[in-house]
């Protein structure tokens, strides 16, 4: 983006509250296109898992494109757990009720919602163990501290193939090209379970529309660009952009879907 709008990007990574810390300072910043916020799943989620945010999600906003969508997360084991598939997890857990542990990498993170649903559609009692970051989570799960964990396509398979986690199932209605042989969350008993992750770029609320429109065209041109569609494929991911609108009516249904969902599953804030 930086050599096709032609100034400098700098990348400012604001960790802690569910990505909310740094949505409240990219809702307050100046509404001129110069501060930006990589968003997620996370972003939809947050106004049913917080009983109050510094800002309003679909008000302080301005949506530019989405950059990936579709990409599942996938329910690992330590290797030396004996489940071995989805159906074999579950019966463990049901016999062990309240004494396997999953990680996360902190409340109101996709992997905590992933988990949730996990557990109230196959009505298993698994404790939550949130952590300050992904790579702390994969890395007690690793070495054993925790016994599994929905982990990210970029980061999971490599683990996986490895032999240092068991990969049981993917959380997408289709399985990931990354690990084919892995099958489906649907596939392994849990015929209405879905989950995928998804990115996008936004901007403040009243960033004039030239300027969100530049950006967005700006967003699609890097993110499709051969070498930029390339890495994120290599890492399971699926390049997806679109128009701001589009993304801001995604972004609205998300937030319906999950408030709807949250009330379901008893997702909340531990």
């Amino acid at each position: 983006m930086g050599e096709i709008l032609g100034r400098q990007v700098v990348i400012d990574n604001r960790g802690g509250g569910g990505t909310t810390l740094a949505s409240d300072l990219v809702a307050k910043a100046q509404p001129d296109g110069n501060t930006l916020l990589i968003v997620g799943a996370a972003h939809a989620v947050n106004p049913t898992l917080y009983e109050k945010l510094p800002y309003d999600t679909e008000r302080d906003f301005a949506p530019v494109s989405p950059v990936t969508g579709g990409a599942p997360l996938i329910l690992v084991v330590h290797p030396g757990m004996p489940a071995r598939s989805v159906k074999e997890l579950i019966a463990l857990a049901k016999s062990k009720p309240g004494q396997l542990n999953y990680s996360s990498p902190g409340n109101g993170s996709p992997t905590q919602l992933a988990a949730e649903m996990f557990k109230s559609m196959a009505a298993v009692d698994i404790m939550h163990i949130p952590y300050k970051g992904s790579s702390q989570a994969i890395t007690d799960l690793v070495g054993g501290q925790v016994q599994l964990s929905f982990g990210s396509q970029s980061a999971t398979p490599g683990l996986v193939k490895e032999g240092r986690l068991r990969a049981l199932a993917v959380t997408t209605v289709q399985r990931s090209r990354l690990l084919p042989e892995v099958p489906t969350m649907a596939e392994s008993g849990l015929p209405d379970y879905e989950f995928f992750a998804w990115q996008g770029i936004i901007a403040p609320a009243r960033t004039p529309y030239a300027v969100v429109h530049r950006l967005s065209q700006a967003v699609v041109m890097a993110t499709t660009s051969p070498e930029v569609k390339d890495k994120l494929m290599n890492g399971g991911y699926d390049v997806w952009v679109t128009t701001p609108e589009a993304f801001t009516v995604h972004i609205t249904k998300e937030i319906r879907r999950w408030k709807s969902l949250a009330g379901k599953i008893g997702a909340r804030l531990d």
